[in-house]
């Protein structure tokens, strides 16, 4: 129930002689009306008549005087962070986290502009990390979701520079952001938090791979050390969030070798060493499974069919259709569990995620060989026994529950 559905309805409820008005009144009360919209406004406004003045200073920063720009930096981000905590000390969270969030822009713009002022464009990126350390520092201080997402941005523009420009990874950015921000995360599980660190650190993880030029499935160990992690987490809502981006990164590439297995170009830049790439999966699907069996959660050792190693198949028609057998695996596996589960949101997600399997599986391969309505009818017909065998399933689980006289 949500407030919205009292407002729409209690009136009528009311009128009927469901409930009393004071009834009414006393559910609405359980649902306070949600004020994180409302306030959002003075910490983005905040931030924008800021990033306004920054943005002044900047188009006319070449021809002020050298000492008028360090003390506009200096007095900027000293008034930034010195309004943020007056604002903060008188409650209003909203515009003292906005002003802080600022403070720490303005310090990282001081960095770059007094950098380029001296001609001190290092060759690594130690300045720019005490920005990251700042960002970690004031998440921890304010205990803030706004600042934790903000210092997980900061990470992934200090690894993109590092890597970029300077040719290296960061293993300090790293750290400070899969570390630091992951520890934060789990004393304070968040499911908003938990999407942002994932897509933080896989940002990063990605740079690495990028940068090594090695196989790109090497990617998906830091990325299944995420969700190991998210298996371990004693919030279930906080870990199954941390563990949505792995699984998209994987559901993707499986994707993609089904649509472009064909390729021998594209299957070639997926091969590690075969037992050194199990080997390591290998601990990580052992940690993964531990953290599920002590919470509980070993249904969803599913989610792991998706990291099949099926690009070591040949490359063309048997590598395609074993990433649509994968697949098809996978989001079968989602849907029972999810009408089992009785979760109306998995069921949606699991049907979606047939149905573009099954389209990806008609336009790749049956286009040519398989006539179009046969395919569609077999696919028709596997959802249908599928809904056909979880229905009675729950029907004989119903009957079984039932005490009998």
């Amino acid at each position: 129930m949500s407030r919205k559905l009292l407002e729409t309805e209690g009136p009528a409820w009311v009128q009927k002689g469901i409930i009393t008005p004071e009834q009414h009144q006393q559910l609405l009360a359980l649902y306070p009306e949600d004020k994180q919209a409302i306030g959002l406004l003075p910490l983005l406004g905040s931030l924008l008549v800021g990033l306004s003045a920054l943005s002044l200073v900047a188009a006319n920063w070449q021809g002020l005087p050298e000492f008028v720009r360090l003390g506009l930096l200096l007095l900027s981000m000293i008034g930034a962070y010195a309004t943020g905590d007056y604002f903060l000390r008188r409650g209003n969270g909203a515009v003292g986290i906005g002003l802080t969030g600022l403070g720490l822009i303005l310090f990282g713009a001081g960095i770059v502009l007094v950098s380029q002022m001296y001609q001190l464009i290092g060759y690594d990126v130690t300045g720019l990390l005490a920005w990251a350390v700042a960002g970690v520092a004031l998440t921890f201080l304010y205990r803030s979701r706004f600042l934790f997402i903000l210092t997980v941005v900061i990470g992934g523009i200090v690894q993109g520079y590092n890597t970029g420009e300077l040719g290296a990874f960061s293993v300090a950015a790293a750290v400070l952001t899969a570390g630091g921000l992951g520890y934060y995360w789990w004393r304070h599980p968040d499911a908003l938090l938990a999407g942002v660190l994932a897509t933080g650190v896989l940002w990063q993880a990605g740079l690495l791979i990028g940068l090594l030029h090695v196989k790109i499935t090497w990617f998906f160990v830091p990325a299944m050390l995420l969700y190991a992690a998210g298996d371990w987490q004693p919030d279930r809502p906080a870990g199954r969030a941390l563990q949505g981006p792995p699984l998209v990164a994987a559901f993707l590439f499986m994707l993609g070798l089904a649509l472009y297995g064909e390729a021998g170009s594209y299957t070639e830049l997926l091969r590690p060493p075969l037992w050194a790439y199990l080997s390591v999966m290998g601990v990580v699907l052992l940690i993964s499974l531990a953290g599920k069996r002590a919470r509980g959660r070993m249904a969803s050792a599913t989610d792991w069919l998706l990291l099949l190693p099926g690009f070591y198949f040949p490359g063309g028609l048997p590598l395609a259709v074993a990433a649509l057998v994968v697949l098809y695996a996978y989001s079968g596996s989602l849907l029972v569990r999810a009408h089992q589960e009785q979760n109306p949101d998995r069921i949606s997600l699991g049907t979606m995620l047939f149905i573009l399997t099954t389209m990806v599986a008609y336009f790749k391969l049956t286009w040519e060989f398989m006539d179009k309505s046969l395919f569609f009818l077999i696919g028709g017909l596997l959802l249908l026994g599928l809904s056909w065998y979880l229905r009675r399933r729950n029907k004989h689980t119903l009957h079984s529950d039932t005490p009998h006289p």
